[in-house]
């Protein structure tokens, strides 16, 4: 065919494109020439920030006379050479083996300034080629295998030089950073100091590594210690293999549960201690890290992929990708990131769903990546688990430890080291947030006046139900309460549950915990007890459980049963509130205590007061017993009731009314007219208050005609603090308030 010319008009820059007919079909293989650099040319653009001003010079593209067997095409500047196996047929090898060289013709234009350096020239060509799947497809590679692999081959004109680079290339997502800060060198007119290195393109200065420390409540959720940058992802290394572990073995029939596999000697993936046994089983991986048992898992066709169940959970609290394979997902190539805060929400719902991970990640003291340290008695109970991140040259970049015990979730992030090496921090960590008072665990019945279907939550965070261990995801959107908590508990990551009912506040409540469904047994009134439907509902119970902090509960019914109350007394009134969480026994058999007044009140969580924290921080109180509490005061009040509600509640035929020790005593008219005569009983105040709606229980009581005139003073049933007094008590401390109150009450439990 002779020489022919083809004048590219798909783009300005684009350079002429000479064939010689050596490659055929001409004109087939001048479009994809031309198409090529088109995708090139903006691909350069888009990272560099522009295009030379210069036109690209004529290329030719000509069969390769003296190819090495390992290549399908080489170049030089204006110059492309092919091989072509098949005459006339342009092959998807050719094809991409076209684009590889047409990307370094388009460098030697637009960035002559990097000509010598190859590293960048080869780095750049694999990746805007579309050659990168390609070269990954293969037996895991290890970075520090890659970069070695890579040294060995300065030019990186060998299949394993490029597929070691593919493998640095793929240790992040998108474009490589390295490689657009090169780019917009070129467009800037930078010179080109020096040629790119293994460490810059796999991003370790971009990284910037930073420790980070963060601490979360397992049962408000909230933060209660933050150092650092805990927001920002950054590759985790192994500390996502718990999660694995839990996707691989929900409530799985045996067969499918995650499998015996013999160890490789050898294998570097496989260095995980010694004396494995001749069989690993998951536990054992898991708590070894043993890399080469997770990788032949992924062999076996039975692991699950992308977290399984757990991939939704990750995603939410702001994993950047999801693992393509098992090579991401263990952290041996670091293509994605989880921050220190979403690292340890994902830990909170694990220990949520799954206790049982939860219990064997506590062996790593024992058995694992932690053990036999100075620091692992220390940690004995608590789970942990531990990451490493390297660099190209198998340099610890990041060190992760999570942990997990009876009421904290912490994670530690720290640059450059190994976990064993930073380990000993954990231990004064976890004390060090404990000096917070109240981090452990309280639970109460709530909303148990309300049908359970007329409830509903939303969760603006990452919302979770659990069924039977397996996370499902929430409903954005308020959805029914017992709904979310019908197969498991409902946890809410990142904020509170938002709670609402009918006839509720506008815009509803902060919870900040978890709820579970747990049905109350059924409640028989004492005989001869009036009691009514308000009444029986609270003393039944109810069928929401929530489980938060102890002084986000304290500082709950304090806000409901007087949000004014400060100082000495508040303090009091806390401290009365969280003994008495201890104490629900006496008002609920087995059960948590509950939110109504038969308990105290309590309407979800809200913003501590420091009177909460200080009032747990003093001595436990030594009455072991329920301590009554009431709004008290001396304002007077004068409320009537129809005689015919009083006798509903106390029975026919009243004579007399008195109030005395807590009790109302009273007479009634009993027999017959012939031979009448008055039988004298009583009941607690407290009954005949709440009976009555009273605003406390009444000094004296008079009857005029219909009507029950009632005459006392403040509100409450009267017993116990009184919490008025206490306000006008300023030079009082609580002990004192509280030695007032209830002083002469024998401090030990009642005998039976």
């Amino acid at each position: 065919m002779g020489w022919a010319v083809a004048v590219a008009v798909l783009l300005s820059a684009s350079p002429a494109f000479v064939t010689r007919g050596d490659v055929t079909p001409e004109a087939d293989l001048r479009r994809e020439a031309q198409a090529a650099w088109g995708s090139l040319e903006a691909q350069y653009a888009a990272q560099a920030g522009g295009l030379p001003t210069r036109a690209p010079a004529t290329v030719t593209l000509q069969k390769g006379t003296a190819l090495p067997p390992e290549r399908n095409a080489q170049g030089r500047p204006g110059v492309v050479e092919l091989r072509q196996n098949t005459p006339g047929v342009l092959d998807a090898r050719t094809r991409t083996a076209l684009r590889h060289e047409l990307a370094h013709q388009l460098l030697w234009w637009a960035c002559p300034a990097s000509s010598e350096d190859r590293l960048f020239h080869e780095a750049f060509a694999l990746t805007v080629s579309g050659e990168l799947p390609a070269w990954r497809d293969g037996p895991y590679q290890s970075l520090s295998r890659a970069a070695k692999e890579v040294a060995s081959a300065p030019a990186v004109d060998t299949p394993r030089a490029r597929r070691g680079l593919a493998r640095i290339l793929g240790e992040h997502t998108g474009f490589p950073a390295a490689l657009t800060r090169r780019l917009r060198q070129c467009h800037d007119g930078t010179r080109w100091a020096a040629p790119l290195t293994v460490e810059e393109l796999a991003d370790v200065a971009v990284l910037a590594p930073e420790a980070a420390t963060v601490v979360v409540s397992r049962h408000s959720g909230e933060v209660l210690l933050a150092e650092g940058d805990v927001r920002r992802a950054v590759p985790y290394g192994s500390t996502l293999k718990p999660f694995l572990y839990a996707a691989g073995t929900v409530l799985a029939p045996d067969s499918n549960a995650p499998p015996l596999l013999p160890p490789r000697p050898g294998v570097q993936e496989w260095a995980c201690g010694a004396g494995l046994p001749p069989k690993v089983d998951a536990r054992l991986a898991l708590l070894r890290s043993c890399n080469g048992w997770f990788l032949d898992w992924e062999a076996t066709g039975r692991a699950p992929k992308a977290f399984g169940v757990w991939g939704p959970v990750l995603s939410a609290v702001g994993l950047t990708g999801l693992p393509s394979d098992m090579t991401e997902a263990i952290g041996l190539r670091s293509a994605h990131g989880l921050s220190p805060w979403g690292m340890a929400q994902a830990y909170r719902l694990l220990a949520e769903a799954r206790p049982d991970v939860l219990a064997l990640l506590t062996g790593n003291v024992d058995e694992g990546t932690l053990s036999g340290l100075s620091t692992s008695k220390a940690l004995k109970g608590v789970a942990t688990k531990t990451g490493t991140v390297r660099d190209a040259a198998s340099r610890p970049q990041f060190g992760w430890i999570a942990a997990v015990d009876a009421d904290l979730v912490a994670v530690i992030v720290r640059p450059g080291k190994m976990p064993r090496h930073f380990v000993d921090e954990l231990p004064a960590l976890l004390a060090r947030v404990r000096r917070q008072a109240g981090l452990d665990a309280a639970r109460v019945q709530v909303l148990g006046l309300l049908p359970s279907s007329t409830v509903e939550a939303r969760c603006s965070g990452a919302g979770f139900s659990l069924d039977d261990g397996t996370p499902r995801t929430a409903p954005p959107d308020f959805s029914r309460l017992d709904a979310l908590t019908s197969k498991g508990p409902a946890v809410c990551l990142g904020s509170p549950w938002r709670v609402r009912f009918p006839e509720g506040p506008d815009g509803g409540r902060d919870y900040a915990g978890v709820f579970t469904w747990s049905t109350p047994p059924p409640y028989r009134p004492p005989p001869g007890v009036p009691t009514t439907p308000s009444a029986l509902k609270a003393r039944r119970g109810s069928d929401f459980v929530f489980r938060t902090t102890r002084v986000q509960y304290t500082a709950g019914v304090v806000a409901a049963e007087d949000v004014t109350l400060q100082g000495e007394a508040r303090v009091a009134l806390a401290r009365v509130a969280a003994h008495n969480e201890r104490h629900a026994a006496t008002r609920h058999p087995g059960r948590a205590i509950c939110d109504t007044t038969h308990c105290q009140a309590f309407r979800g969580t809200v913003r501590i007061r420091p009177e909460e924290p200080r009032a747990l921080q003093l001595p436990p109180l030594k009455w072991d017993a329920w301590l009554t509490f009431s709004q008290g005061g001396s304002t007077p009040w004068r409320e009537a009731r129809s005689r015919a509600r009083v006798e509903a509640l106390l029975g026919t035929n009243l004579v007399s009314l008195r109030f005395e020790s807590g009790r109302v005593r009273y007479l009634r008219t009993e027999g017959t007219p012939s031979a009448p005569y008055e039988d004298a009983r009583s009941l607690p105040c407290d009954t005949l208050r709440a009976s009555l709606q009273l605003p406390s229980c009444p000094q004296r009581a008079s009857f005029d005609g219909p009507q029950v005139l009632f005459e006392g003073q403040g509100r409450g049933h009267g017993e116990g603090l009184d919490v008025e007094a206490a306000k006008a008590s300023p030079g009082l401390s609580s002990d004192a308030l509280l030695e007032r109150a209830f002083g002469a009450r024998d401090p030990r439990p009642p005998t039976p």
